[in-house]
């Protein structure tokens, strides 16, 4: 094995990530832009509890991978060294803080985990493990949001002082509601599992945590009677059902065991006594997210549909009350709007070059805090929960 890896250093130092993959399902896309055996990453192995989509992974790869029904085979190889969690939410924890205590860098898509103890329990491993954590918040990667961050960051709206997001998730059945995301046991909520990127990106964007949470939200569409091993190929309904799904995810969107609520409303005061709020609806015919941010001296807001973001000034008694501006941003190369190639860079560049990126884990732990404050606060009336911070966890 000595030889094999000694091409991947030159003087002991690391120059090609080789990367192992745990999860072979639609996220799993992403390890794409992992795969340049030419450059500073390569993916060696695949992990999925699934022989077909392993096979279909493979398809997509000029090289042969190493192959495996059970991820830990793949954190026992020291020709990997770093693995990428693709694995669905509730099994986060369990992958992450298995291949750090294995001795790998570890990319976690999100949310880091599905409850805050677990995500304290991750980031205690990262901290005693000498190796690199990081969570795949790519919406920080996104120019739109990139330029309301630098915008606000430069004084544009003089300063922050509220915060509107509205989501409109078009295709909350078909990605959220035929699967294993209906239920709580396995994302608490998709305050979690679909929130937590835009209770990040208000974190980020403003620069300050949310400190507590009051939130009511429903089941009001999805769930019913229906039964639990029901699909939608085989129901009676299906030329009918406005949510037929004939593929991927076919499990009845009207299922009894659903619990997870299909709209949301959370109102947070974040540091500093700014505000924000948080809407969220799995209905809606349309997919968009709107963002609003106010401050004393504008507003800025953008439209992802159109790709445009903009500045509103309000009187200021300067020269920046005499004009509002737009902003169009350029089209960029890859998934999510060209996030998924930069995020993926940023962690090899983190690897071999200590490059600090965009999302950091506490960051991670914090959306999730947030996330199962509200949903706490929504199963309980609508009480106010505050947020838990760890001291002993470094806010970096």
């Amino acid at each position: 094995m000595k030889e094999k890896n000694d091409i991947y250093r030159w003087g002991g130092e690391m120059k090609k990530v080789r990367m192992g993959i745990i999860g072979a399902g639609l996220r799993g896309g992403l390890a794409h832009y992992w795969h340049k055996p030419g450059g500073e990453s390569e993916v060696v192995a695949i992990a999925d509890i699934s022989d077909e989509r392993i096979a279909k992974f493979q398809e997509k790869y000029d090289t042969p991978l190493f192959q495996t029904n059970d991820y830990k085979e793949l954190l026992k190889r020291d020709d990997i060294d770093a693995i990428a969690v693709l694995s669905p939410d509730y099994l986060h924890e369990e992958h992450v803080i298995a291949a750090l205590e294995a001795g790998k860098h570890v990319y976690s898509e999100k949310p880091l985990a599905i409850t805050v103890e677990g995500c304290d329990r991750i980031i205690d491993t990262w901290q005693n493990s000498g190796k690199h954590l990081m969570v795949g918040f790519n919406m920080r990667y996104m120019s739109m949001y990139q330029t309301m961050k630098e915008l606000i960051d430069s004084g544009a709206i003089g300063e922050l002082k509220t915060i509107w997001v509205r989501h409109f998730v078009g295709f909350g059945g078909y990605f959220y509601y035929h699967d294993w995301h209906g239920k709580s046991e396995n994302t608490t909520s998709l305050l979690l599992q679909k929130g937590s990127h835009d209770l990040d990106v208000i974190h980020w964007i403003s620069g300050k945590y949310a400190t507590k949470v009051s939130a009511f939200g429903s089941l009001d569409y999805y769930g019913g009677d229906k039964p639990n091993d029901l699909t939608c190929p085989e129901c009676e309904l299906k030329n009918t059902c406005p949510e037929y799904v004939a593929h991927t995810f076919t499990e009845c969107a009207f299922r009894e065991e659903i619990d997870v609520e299909d709209n949301n409303m959370l109102i947070m005061e974040l540091e500093g006594g700014i505000k924000a709020s948080y809407l969220q609806c799995h209905f809606t015919p349309d997919y968009n997210r709107n963002y609003t941010f106010i401050g004393t001296e504008g507003r800025i807001e953008n439209d992802d549909v159109n790709g445009k973001v903009y500045l509103k000034t309000r009187k200021t008694n300067t020269w920046k009350e005499f004009s509002d501006v737009t902003y169009e941003m350029k089209k960029e190369e890859g998934s999510h709007g060209g996030a998924d190639p930069k995020i993926t860079q940023d962690f090899i560049d983190l690897i071999l070059h200590d490059k600090k990126p965009l999302t950091t884990p506490f960051a991670g732990r914090m959306s999730v805090a947030v996330g199962c404050a509200a949903t706490e606060s929504i199963r309980a009336g609508g009480k106010v929960v505050r947020i838990s911070q760890v001291s002993s966890i470094v806010h970096s």
